[in-house]
C-alpha cells in the first residue's frame, strides 16, 4: 500500500494529540491593518513602521498605539472592528514607547535620551479630539511601560534607563538606574508637581545598585505590580503612599525535552537548568495573583509564563508547555536565541464569565489563549498574529482582541508591522488550519516551510516537504486532511547513507506507488547544492539521484526546481517537473516545464509563458500535479500584502504536453485559468496576502488542497495556510 509506513504512526500519535478544546466562543482574526496605511500621504513608506504597545479608549471604537521608530502615535478607528480605517497620527519630539488613554487624553510615554548613558523621558498628553500636544511632564529619565489604576487616580511609569548592549557586553549594573513614577490624575490630567519616585535598588540579588525596571500593571486595590526583568525580580507597591510593600526574585526554571539548538532541525531533547525567568509583562488577574511573561532580556528566558501571589509564591509555571503549543501549529522557530519562543506580551480580560490570559510569542509570532480557572489555565487555542507581536489590548464590551504586532521588514521587501483584529464568536477556529500530533513521548513532532504536497491513496491522504530551512533534518510529513484543522501524523527524515541528508531543498514531492517517493531538489550552485530528482523509499532512504544533464545545467540559476509530478507507470513512467524561473536559455516570460523518463533515461521539456510581474517582483512557478489527463501549475508573484496580483492556478492539457529534447527549440505550451487563490488567501483567516504559496496537489476524490510555506517562522508571520478548495474542476 501506497506510503504505509508513514500511516501506521496514525495510531501511535493521534493518541497523544494535544489540540486545542473547541469552546463555544473562540476568537478569529477580522481584520488586518498595515501600520503605514495610517501614513500621511506624503510620507515617505519605504521607511519603517511599527505598531509596539497598543490601547483602546472607553468606548473601544478608536485604537491608540506607539510608533517607535516614525516618532509619533498613531490612530485606528474600529468603529467597524472588520473595516479599520485609517485616524492618523501625531509626530512627537522623541520616542514613543508607550500609551495609556483616560478620558478623551493620551498619556504616552516618550524617550528623549541622547544616549543610554544619559537617559531622559517625558509624559506626553495628547487631547484624542484635536489630536493636539497639550501639555508634558519631564520624567527624569527613559520611560517604557505606562499603566493607569482602575480608579482613574494614577499613572504609574516604568523608567528603565535600559542597558547599552554594546558596554562591556551588555553586562549590568549600567548606571543611572531605572526606577518607578506615580504621577497623580485630575480629571485625566496628569499634575507634574505631584510626581513621586519609587526607588527600586537594593531589592534584587542580580545587579541591586541598577534596577532594570520594565513593566507595570495595576490591580483592582490600587497596588502596582513591576518588573525588573534583568534583575529577575518582582516588586509591589502601593500606589497612594509609593511604598515597595512586597518584593521577591522572579525564580528559574528547569526545562526538559525542548529544542536548544539552532541546527537547521528539530530536536526536542535538550534541557536547560535553573534558567531565569526574567518577566518582561506582568498582568493582574485579580487582587492576589498575577502572570508574568518570561521573555529574558539578560541571562534567562524561561519560554513561558508564570503565575505569582503577591507573596511571590509560584501557583502555576507553564513550563515547555506553551512552546510545544507553538511548535504544534508549525510557529517555532529556528532563527531564535536561547529565549527559544520568547514570550514576551501579556493581556488579561473578562468575557463575559471566563477570564481570560493571553499570552504572545515574539519570536512564534502567536498568542496563546487561555481560560483562568483559579489553577492550572486551561489553554483554549492559538491566534496568528503578524510578525513580532509586542502589544495587546482585551475590549471585553466589543469581544475583541487586538494585537500590535513590531517588526517591519519594508527595507528587505517583506511584510510592513501589522495591527491584527480579533472577534470572539460562536463557531470553532479557523486557525491553525493545519496541526501536529505530539510524538509517542510527549514532545513535538516538529514541522514547518512545508514547501510540496502530494496526494495518497484515500481520500484526505496527502504528504508536505520541508525546505532548505531545514537542511539538517529533511523531512516528508504524512498529513489527515479529513481532519479540521488538518492533522500531520507522522515525519520522515530523508536520510543518505543512513544520516540526515544534507545539500537538500526539497520543492516538489510525488508517490512513486510503491511506498517511496520522488523528491525535486532546487539547487543553487552557490551553495553547491545540486539540482536534482531523488528517490527515496518507505524509509526516507535516498536510492537514486539523479542529475541535471550539461546541456540543461549550462543555463542554471539558483531558482531552479518548484515541483514534481507523476505521470503514467512501469516503463511509460515520465517525471514532470516546474523550473521556478527563467534560466540563461529561456525567453524572457518563459519558463521550463522538464520530463524525465526514468527507464529510458531520457530528459525533453516544454516551455511556459508566464504571467508578466508587478513592478518591484518577479513571477514563477510553485507547485506542479497530475490529474485527469492535465497537468495543473500553481503560478504566482513572490509579493505579499496589498501588492500580491497573482497567486493561481493554471492548467495544461496532457494532451497538449509534447516536450521536445533539450538543445532545440522547445514547443509553447497553452494554459488556463483555472482558480485565482487571492480570494481564497484573503479570506481563510483575514490576514495579509502571504506570498509563499507552495503546494498543490488533488487527492483521489478529486478535491485540491493548497499550502503556503512560512519560512521556518524566519523573517515571516509563521503562518501555514493550508487551503481544502474542494473539487476545484467542478466549481471552476
Amino acid at each position: 500500500m501506497l506510503n504505509s509506513r508513514l500511516f501506521a504512526l496514525t495510531a501511535v500519535l493521534t493518541a497523544s494529540v494535544a489540540l486545542p478544546a473547541h469552546a463555544d466562543m473562540m476568537f478569529n482574526r477580522v481584520a488586518s491593518f498595515a501600520v503605514a496605511d495610517n501614513l500621511p500621504a506624503d510620507a515617505d513608506k519605504s521607511k519603517p513602521t511599527s505598531s509596539e504597545i497598543i490601547t483602546a479608549t472607553e468606548d473601544g471604537m478608536t485604537l491608540v498605539y506607539s510608533d517607535s521608530p516614525l516618532g509619533a502615535v498613531g490612530f485606528i478607528d474600529i468603529t467597524d472592528p472588520k473595516a479599520p480605517k485609517a485616524s492618523g497620527i501625531v509626530k512627537i519630539d522623541g520616542e514613543p514607547t508607550s500609551v495609556a488613554v483616560i478620558g478623551g487624553k493620551v498619556l504616552a510615554g516618550v524617550n528623549t535620551s541622547e544616549s543610554k548613558a544619559n537617559p531622559s523621558g517625558n509624559l506626553t498628553v495628547i487631547d484624542l479630539a484635536s489630536k493636539a500636544i497639550e501639555a508634558s511632564c519631564d520624567l527624569g529619565g527613559q520611560p517604557d511601560s505606562v499603566a493607569l489604576s482602575k480608579d482613574g487616580k494614577f499613572l504609574a511609569v516604568a523608567i528603565e534607563n535600559e542597558r547599552d548592549e554594546e558596554l562591556n557586553d551588555g553586562k549590568i549594573p549600567q548606571l543611572p538606574s531605572g526606577n518607578l513614577k506615580i504621577v497623580s490624575l485630575a480629571a485625566g490630567v496628569p499634575d507634574c508637581a505631584t510626581i513621586k519616585t519609587v526607588e527600586l535598588t537594593g531589592l534584587s540579588d542580580v545587579a541591586p545598585d541598577d534596577a532594570e525596571t520594565e513593566f507595570v500593571s495595576f490591580n483592582d486595590a490600587g497596588e502596582i505590580a513591576v518588573t525588573l526583568q534583568e534583575n529577575n525580580h518582582i516588586a509591589i507597591v502601593d500606589a497612594a503612599t509609593a511604598k515597595v510593600t512586597a518584593h521577591f526574585s522572579a525564580g528559574s526554571v528547569t526545562l526538559e525535552n525542548i529544542d536548544t539548538k539552532k541546527n537547521d532541525a528539530f530536536s526536542f531533547g535538550g534541557k536547560q537548568e535553573n534558567v531565569l525567568r526574567e518577566p518582561d509583562t506582568i498582568k493582574w488577574l485579580d487582587n492576589d495573583r498575577f502572570a508574568v511573561a518570561n521573555e529574558g532580556d539578560y541571562e534567562g528566558g524561561s519560554r513561558g509564563f508564570t503565575i505569582f501571589n503577591k507573596k511571590g509564591e509560584v501557583l502555576y509555571e507553564s513550563g515547555a508547555s506553551f512552546e510545544y503549543e507553538v511548535a504544534n501549529a508549525g510557529h517555532y522557530p529556528e532563527a531564535r536565541n536561547k529565549k527559544g519562543n520568547e514570550p514576551e506580551g501579556l493581556e488579561v480580560g473578562a468575557y463575559g464569565d471566563d477570564k481570560l490570559l493571553f499570552v504572545a510569542s515574539e519570536r512564534g509570532s502567536v498568542v496563546g489563549v487561555y481560560k483562568d480557572t483559579g489553577a492550572a489555565p486551561e489553554f483554549i487555542q492559538l491566534l496568528p498574529s503578524g510578525i513580532g507581536p509586542e502589544g495587546l489590548v482585551a475590549i471585553p464590551s466589543r469581544n475583541l482582541l487586538v494585537t500590535a504586532n513590531e517588526t517591519d521588514l519594508v527595507e528587505d521587501g517583506l511584510a510592513r508591522s501589522h495591527v491584527m483584529i480579533f472577534e470572539r464568536a460562536e463557531g470553532p477556529a479557523s486557525y491553525p488550519m493545519i496541526n501536529a500530533a505530539l510524538t509517542d513521548n510527549g514532545t513535538p513532532l516538529g514541522w514547518g516551510a512545508l514547501s510540496a504536497l502530494t496526494a495518497g491513496d484515500a481520500a484526505g491522504k496527502l504528504f508536505a516537504a520541508s525546505d532548505s530551512v531545514y537542511a539538517n533534518a529533511p523531512a516528508i510529513f504524512a498529513i489527515d486532511a479529513t481532519q479540521t484543522p488538518a492533522l500531520i501524523i507522522g515525519k520522515t527524515i530523508v536520510t543518505r547513507d543512513g544520516n540526515p541528508a544534507q545539500k537538500l531543498d526539497i520543492e516538489g514531492v510525488a508517490g512513486d506507488g510503491e511506498g517511496g517517493f520522488w523528491l525535486a531538489n532546487e539547487g543553487d550552485p552557490a551553495k553547491l547544492v545540486p539540482h536534482a530528482i531523488l528517490h527515496v523509499n518507505d524509509k526516507g532512504e535516498i536510492k537514486q539521484e539523479i542529475g541535471f544533464p550539461v546541456e540543461l545545467l549550462a543555463g542554471q540559476t539558483r531558482f531552479g526546481l518548484e515541483g514534481i509530478t507523476a505521470v503514467g507507470e512501469g516503463d511509460d513512467l515520465t517525471l514532470v517537473m516546474a523550473v521556478q524561473r527563467e534560466w540563461g536559455d529561456d525567453p524572457k516570460g518563459q519558463v521550463k516545464l522538464l520530463a524525465y523518463k526514468p527507464k529510458a533515461k531520457e530528459w525533453s521539456a516544454v516551455r511556459y509563458p508566464l504571467e508578466a510581474p508587478s513592478e518591484g517582483g518577479w513571477m514563477g512557478l510553485s507547485e506542479i500535479t497530475a490529474h485527469n489527463g492535465k497537468l495543473f501549475i500553481i503560478e504566482r508573484d513572490n509579493l505579499l500584502g496589498d501588492l500580491a496580483k497573482v497567486k493561481h492556478v493554471y492548467s495544461v492539457p496532457l494532451d497538449g504536453f509534447k516536450p521536445a529534447e533539450l538543445g532545440g527549440d522547445l514547443p509553447l505550451v497553452e494554459k488556463t485559468l483555472v482558480r485565482d487563490l487571492l480570494p481564497d488567501l484573503k479570506s481563510a483567516t483575514n490576514g495579509y496576502v502571504l506570498d509563499k504559496v507552495e503546494g498543490f496537489t488533488i487527492d483521489q476524490d478529486g478535491n485540491a488542497f493548497v499550502v503556503t510555506d512560512n519560512d521556518g517562522v524566519d523573517d515571516s508571520s509563521g503562518e501555514t495556510l493550508f487551503l481544502k478548495l474542494g473539487n476545484i474542476e467542478a466549481v471552476n
